[in-house]
């Protein structure tokens, strides 16, 4: 078993660590220019380093995590890269399953939304697949849970809004959570104790959620007494364009990832 990653940065550095937790005793190489941050992260997984296609060798499983503005020039160099059986994992936003078969005039190939929670297996994946059977159907599966959790889908137009909400979605919540520290800050609290007030009180929400099994506006409501402190932030949120400018927000990261969507490659 060889698993080729193509364009070692944060992602391809997630899918190396997947890799090499499904595969422990396995060949992984890593393809792209030298760099310290690529020789590291070889020293850390134990994997081979490749300049060229050429160096890599034949892959059983070819992992793109390249930037989705170079592969309409990238894919078709990578084919000598490719066995019939080989099974090819993409994370590149906008670039689809049809972009893929005609780049690397190859069949088996998954497209795949993970987000950065998955560098500790704690993220989701939105995927979708075409040309493989049911066998290799689990294998990618079983490749996926090592990132968490993750939802398979029929209808590939659901990964480019996957990738505006989820995929996109941590640095939403990064910032959410820096807002409510320098609030809280602001008010007078110490930093480290307002950062640990967020981050429970983001933890116990979603454990709260989740537990209960109601919907977040009931939740929501539940905490909202009229008159009340609640009621009173809340009002300034709404007033403030809160939900418009979340909804702005996400529906321009979706537009984004349909502008990084490249013409399809010519044979």
């Amino acid at each position: 078993m060889r698993g080729v990653i193509v364009g070692p940065g944060v992602m391809g550095q997630t899918l190396a660590g997947a890799f090499r937790q499904l595969y422990p005793g396995e060949e992984l190489v890593l393809l792209g220019p030298p760099s310290e941050r690529r020789a590291q992260l070889a020293r850390q997984l134990q994997a081979l380093e490749a300049t060229t296609v050429a160096e890599a060798g034949l892959a059983d499983w070819l992992l793109l995590a390249l930037k989705p503005q170079k592969a309409a020039s990238l894919l078709p160099t990578l084919r000598p890269l490719l066995k019939k059986e080989t099974l090819v994992l993409s994370v590149m936003a906008g670039i689809t399953l049809e972009h893929l078969q005609v780049g690397l005039d190859h069949g088996r190939l998954v497209r795949t939304m993970p987000n950065t929670p998955g560098r500790i297996g704690a993220g989701v994946t939105v995927w979708t697949s075409r040309g493989l059977s049911a066998e290799e159907r689990l294998t990618v599966e079983a490749f996926l849970q090592v990132l968490g959790s993750h939802v398979e889908v029929d209808d590939e137009a659901y990964l480019d809004m996957a990738t505006a909400l989820s995929g996109t979605g941590p640095a939403y919540v990064f910032l959410f959570m820096e807002a409510l520290t320098e609030a809280g800050v602001h008010l007078g609290l110490p930093r480290h104790l307002a950062e640990k007030l967020v981050v429970e009180t983001l933890r116990g929400s979603v454990a709260y959620y989740q537990a209960v099994g109601r919907g977040a506006a009931l939740l929501r409501q539940e905490v909202t007494s009229p008159g009340g402190t609640t009621a009173e932030a809340l009002y300034y949120l709404e007033k403030a364009g809160f939900r418009p400018a979340l909804s702005r927000a996400i529906w321009a990261a979706y537009q984004r990832s349909l502008a990084l969507r490249p013409p399809l490659p010519q044979e």
